[in-house]
């Protein structure tokens, strides 16, 4: 996790930097706001996970002499192929255009991300289609 929190940091440093030169030669303070955030979302994880890197064992990908073998494992169950992850985005979109289009779409949507959660988690328990 070294090389990633030093790839934030690295990301942090250069918005850094590069809004200081924006603030001095525009004086906007919209842009200069934006890339202060930018710097906090690099530096906030850059941060986190430095300070994770120096508590954990490495990993094996963090290892110089590591190979492909070392770094695989157990490979589990992948979900097959369905239509209620659709659906459930479907049910979603008609919440949140019933905050445009009025609020009687929000009960077909509600009923339909419902209907999804109840038929994926079926689906995953069963092992199949519903």
């Amino acid at each position: 996790m070294r090389i990633e929190a030093l790839l934030l940091i690295g990301v942090a440093v250069f918005f850094g930097i590069t809004g200081a030169v924006y603030w001095f030669t525009s004086y906007e303070d919209a842009g200069f706001v934006m890339l202060v955030g930018t710097v906090l979302l690099g530096l906030l994880p850059g941060s986190y996970y430095l300070w994770w890197s120096t508590k954990m064992k490495p990993r094996p990908e963090d290892l110089p002499d590591a190979t492909v073998a070392s770094g695989s494992g157990v490979i589990g169950a992948f979900p097959s192929s369905s239509v209620w992850p659709f659906v459930l985005g479907m049910g979603l979109f008609l919440c949140a255009l019933s905050a445009v289009f009025g609020w009687w779409l929000f009960a077909p949507g509600i009923a339909l991300v419902i209907s999804a959660a109840t038929g994926y988690t079926v689906e995953s328990r069963r092992g199949g289609t519903v």
